[in-house]
């Protein structure tokens, strides 16, 4: 049985002695199984989803939630500051395996990785059958040191890089997680969302499951735990058959790496191998250029990939299989540009959406800038188009954190002038179009106007690389609430004047999706249409963490004795009967 040694500063085994029990009655294996398989039988998808719902009005969301109710998440408070006004992934996920410095190169792929999470990092590292780990706070650099890392030997890691909202950074709640079990000990890292994880947990609470964090990402151990499939494969497949939204994960256990993706293939994972033969999966190709690891494909939707040193890379298939819905926000912003996200370059969609942007909403100009850093691809498209010059107009401060010592006297716009100068140079007297990649509540743009505006600019154009933000997401993505988002609102012209730019453009949605040409019903465009894949009935996981952590203020609903934010019209026993019914105690 494989032991457990916790390094970091905090208890990391949120499992405790569990009753045996199924939350399915028996029935055959809904996979299928493929040694050492190199490509996945299970493609092409040949049958599509229809929409759950179909809305009608002018804003899709206006009918799926009550007037003036968020959505699922309820009354819970933003987490997004004015001067940080964009969607924030929540994290990211690396394993390797067979290589006898796996940490050290699980540290280094975690650091190209910073950008989907800020704010924890932690690496399990398995030496003997031992699993160890090591989570903090704060950036990966300051996370690990060398004598940290020197703790962490053994061929085989699995890391995470972590973001959340204001308050809930909290050490319990760092991955990757390690629980130990009757049958060893294993350790995930996740990237996703559980859309039905409020209903798994008072089920699992119900039943006695004790719970050491507030993330969903530690259902998914209960579940395992309680699993009475054969082997521990089986397990894995079996708790992810009872999971809902998005889910890209990596397991650790004693002997075993083991990567999943959801049905869907929300959120991006990718495999590589090195020269030596080590395997690695990421959650970008960046990170797997970093440690020199050839890219080999995508783990596909719905795929569960097992390697050992006993029968090398085995496929298993998850069923059914529905049409894939991987994120369109990957590219569009979250994606570093040198990244190969969903098979498609990065750069070259985002170099395309502003082709699109200058050949569907041209305007006379003197220049064309970008909004630092995740405008400046569209940019270099949109000029080279539009066949005027690109240049530097506001420059991004890389030296900024989340926290600063404000002066007493109050500055107007102090947050964005800390992180963004505009070069009076190239703005002066110009025709200026501004591209940027995404317009959230619109607090920030308005700041970015005002300070081209002072720096002398004639004419103020906006064009943005993405259609209008209408829905927030459920499936990985830290978004506003459906009412705090500017294009669900108000309209292109009523923007454009809070704003307070001289035009205004967006992406149209049609034309994203011719560009994206077949591939177009692969991708999610829940944030643009609120037609959502997996309908998000409950509150995002995340939200619920950070109240049961922060105490903040909304109407609440008990599971247990935890107190969590109740979205409208949310009746727990009704979620949870069903899993009852199919429980055997």
């Amino acid at each position: 049985m494989a032991a457990t040694v916790n390094l970091s500063s905090t208890p990391s085994n949120p499992i405790s002695k569990l009753p045996s029990f199924s939350l399915n009655s028996p029935q055959k294996p809904s996979f299928s199984l493929f040694p050492n398989s190199s490509s996945f039988p299970c493609k092409p998808f040949s049958h599509s989803l229809k929409s759950q719902f179909i809305t009608s009005s002018k804003n899709p969301i206006s009918d799926l939630f009550p007037p003036n109710k968020s959505g699922p998440e309820g009354d819970i408070v933003s987490s997004f500051s004015d001067d940080d006004d964009k969607p924030r992934e929540e994290c990211g996920v690396v394993g390797i395996f067979g290589d006898p410095e796996a940490s050290r190169l699980c540290y280094l792929a975690l650091h190209a990785l910073q950008h989907r999470g800020q704010e924890g990092a932690g690496i399990v590292a398995v030496n003997n059958n031992v699993l160890q780990t090591v989570t903090g706070v704060r950036l990966v650099s300051e996370v690990f040191n060398e004598s940290k890392l020197d703790q962490l030997s053994g061929e085989m890691a699995i890391g995470h890089v972590r973001y959340s909202t204001a308050g809930s950074s909290m050490l319990k709640n760092v991955q990757p997680f390690v629980a130990g079990y009757r049958f060893g000990s294993v350790g995930v890292a996740h990237n996703g969302n559980l859309v039905n994880y409020r209903a798994l947990r008072a089920m699992l609470e119900h039943n006695g499951s004790i719970f050491n964090t507030s993330s969903d990402t530690e259902v998914v151990l209960h579940l395992i735990a309680i699993s009475k499939a054969r082997p521990f494969l089986l397990r894995i497949v079996d708790a992810c058959e009872k999971l809902e939204g998005a889910y890209s994960m990596v397991f650790v256990t004693g002997d075993k790496l083991v990567a999943v993706r959801d049905p869907y293939g929300f959120r991006p994972l990718v495999m590589g191998r090195r020269s030596n033969g080590a395997v690695v999966f990421a959650s970008e190709t960046c990170a797997l250029d970093l440690i020199e690891a050839t890219y080999e494909r995508e783990v596909y939707p719905g795929e569960v990939l097992v390697v050992d040193k006993k029968d090398g890379v085995q496929s298993l298939c998850l069923m059914p299989h529905p049409e894939p819905k991987q994120c369109i926000f990957e590219h569009i912003y979250f994606a570093l540009p040198n990244s190969l996200v969903f098979g498609r370059s990065v750069y070259e969609s985002r170099r395309v959406f502003g082709d699109i942007l200058a050949t569907e909403s041209p305007v006379d100009c003197d220049v064309v800038i970008a909004v630092p850093d995740s405008g400046v691809v569209a940019a270099l498209g949109y000029a080279a188009k539009a066949g005027v010059p690109f240049q530097q107009g506001l420059i991004r401060s890389h030296y900024v954190g989340r926290t600063f010592i404000e002066p007493s006297q109050k500055i107007r716009d102090f947050g964005v002038k800390l992180k963004l100068s505009p070069v009076r140079g190239v703005l002066e007297g110009k025709r200026v179009v501004v591209v940027d990649d995404s317009i959230v509540r619109g607090t920030t743009s308005s700041k970015i106007v005002r300070l081209i505006k002072e720096a002398g600019a004639k004419e103020i154009h906006m064009r943005i690389a993405s259609p209008p933000i209408i829905g927030s997401c459920y499936y990985g993505v830290d978004t506003p609430s459906a009412e705090e988002l500017i294009s669900n609102r108000m309209s292109v012209e009523e923007i454009r004047k809070f704003i307070g730019c001289d035009s205004l453009a967006f992406l149209p949605f049609d034309s994203l999706k011719k560009m994206l040409s077949t591939d177009s019903p692969k991708f999610c465009y829940a944030c643009f249409s609120g037609k959502y894949p997996v309908m998000p009935r409950e509150a995002k996981a995340k939200g619920v963490g950070d109240s049961m952590d922060d105490g903040l203020n909304a109407p609440l609903v008990s599971i247990d004795g935890h107190w969590i934010k109740g979205p409208p019209n949310f009746d727990l026993e009704k979620e949870i009967d069903p899993l009852y019914q199919q429980s055997k105690i």
